[in-house]
């Protein structure tokens, strides 16, 4: 794995040196030696923001243009896109010294605050690959990035930032066949003991008797049995308590309401709400944030059979709240009503789920945009902030109490999904508001979100992680 390393000047024993060159073609003041601009010009190289170029250097070092944009402008998102494209350009090599920190502002003697941790996690996550069952497993020779200018603190903290999204891509990848509840569940239960969390898991007998309807109604089609995960990072000191809800569908083939064949090949995805709220408490633990997080993962696989829900089938969340199903490929919801009532028990200072929920969403916002709803204003607010901080961009839409007649059943107290076909998201938001009582709530939608048919940036094909490094950052600022 690339090991990221601070340093005061350029070291000698590299393969490669990596310079900042602005959109004017020039490398600010003591970034080092850089190509000329005709040099670059011929390149096709412009010095925009994820452009990067290797060139040979004099000493016999390979030269390496990383483009930092306008002079000025240096700021996280250019940190993060320097640092997939240095990853990109250097793959072949081992070890490679940048003064990239040079095109930004600095702060007491360094660069400010946040810029190398997110050239860090741009160039870790540049670097991740799935190894998978493969014989020539895909290999990222990068082994060391000598950081000019950095704190070794911050580039640490990159790097459990960076771990995080590259554990949730690994779950998210890892077949459906395998990663079942049962393992996710063993998964958690190792990771909480290497980093230093609590884990409980409720097998299907303990769901039953927790009155969990919801996952029970949900998993009632699958061989694979259900869990309930409970994680419980509980630090002394601690200045607020953050419930953190994760959908954990495993594998959705859309129950009784199958989907299309083209729908499923991604539905290994659809526990990747879960992959992050469990990626992100362990990176709480592992950088020691004094903020008790505690999460809940909704487990469990949504398939066909002679046991599964039927439309019209009545399912008891819970809280009580009775639900009459009309559509099993809305599922997400009807587990999460149960992992949502939960959270409230412990009366947290605020909960936050996140859920591949709605193809809605995708239509709404497209694939790298989060869709954010909530009954706090100052929640959301933070949520959207640490999206915005973390690279992965977040949108608010309304929770519009107009529509929520929409759910009113005639033999429950509500249906799982609306009467027509709009405000897909909306509607989804709405249902899961009735399970969060007065405490404060956001709910983040990243549906097509959690999968890239392409790499590009410090994206790679695949499981994203999204939403990972959203919630280590809504935490760590808390």
């Amino acid at each position: 794995m690339l090991e990221p390393t601070a340093a005061a000047a350029l070291p000698t024993d590299v393969d490669a040196v990596a310079v900042p060159v602005h959109d004017d073609l020039r490398a600010p003041d003591g970034a080092g030696p850089a190509p000329g601009p005709e040099l670059l010009r011929r390149c096709g190289f412009e010095g925009k923001p994820g452009q990067a170029v290797i060139l040979p250097g004099e000493d016999g070092r390979a030269l390496v243009a990383v483009g930092v944009g306008a002079p000025g402008g240096f700021d996280a998102g250019s940190a993060r896109a320097a640092g997939a494209a240095l990853a990109g350009q250097c793959s072949h090599l081992r070890s490679v010294a940048t003064t990239v920190l040079a095109a930004g502002p600095s702060a007491g003697g360094g660069a400010a605050p946040g810029l190398a941790s997110a050239l860090v996690e741009g160039a870790l996550l540049a670097a991740y690959r799935y190894p998978g069952a493969r014989r020539k497993p895909p290999v990222h020779d990068l082994e060391h990035l000598v950081v000019v200018g950095a704190d070794q603190a911050e580039l640490a903290r990159g790097t459990v930032s960076a771990r995080a999204t590259s554990r949730a891509r690994d779950w998210v990848n890892e077949p459906a066949g395998s990663m079942n509840p049962t393992r996710l569940a063993q998964v958690a239960t190792e990771l909480g003991a290497a980093s230093g969390f609590a884990v409980e898991v409720w097998d299907e007998q303990r769901i039953a008797a927790e009155r969990l309807g919801g996952i029970l109604g949900v998993s009632a089609g699958s061989a694979t049995p259900p869990r309930l995960v409970r994680l419980a990072y509980e630090p002394a000191g601690a200045v607020a308590t953050v419930a953190l809800v994760g959908k954990g569908i495993t594998f959705d083939s859309g129950g009784l309401s199958l989907k299309p064949h083209e729908g499923m090949l991604t539905m290994k995805g659809d526990m990747g709400g879960a992959a992050a709220v469990l990626a992100s408490v362990a990176a709480a633990a592992e950088l020691g944030l004094p903020v008790r997080a505690l999460g809940f993962l909704a487990l469990a696989e949504n398939m066909p059979s002679g046991s599964a829900t039927r439309l019209g089938d009545v399912l008891i969340a819970r809280n009580g709240t009775s639900i009459e199903v009309l559509n099993t490929d809305a599922e997400g919801r009807l587990v999460l009503a149960d992992a949502l009532s939960l959270a409230v028990e412990e009366r947290p200072d605020a909960i936050v789920d996140v859920a591949t929920l709605t193809g809605a969403k995708v239509i709404a916002l497209g694939n790298d945009v989060t869709g954010v709803m909530g009954t706090s204003p100052d929640l959301v607010a933070r949520v959207l902030a640490a999206g915005r901080a973390a690279g992965e961009p977040a949108w608010e839409l309304p929770l519009v109490q107009e529509y929520r007649a929409q759910l009113d059943s005639e033999v429950a107290d509500l249906r799982n999904v609306g009467t027509g076909r709009a405000a897909g998201s909306i509607m989804a938001g709405l249902f899961l508001r009735e399970f969060v009582s007065d405490v404060p709530w956001a709910h983040l939608d990243i549906a097509g979100c959690e999968m890239a048919e392409r790499s590009e940036g410090w994206l790679t094909k695949g499981g994203t992680g999204w939403a990972a490094r959203t919630l280590v950052e809504l935490l760590r600022a808390w």
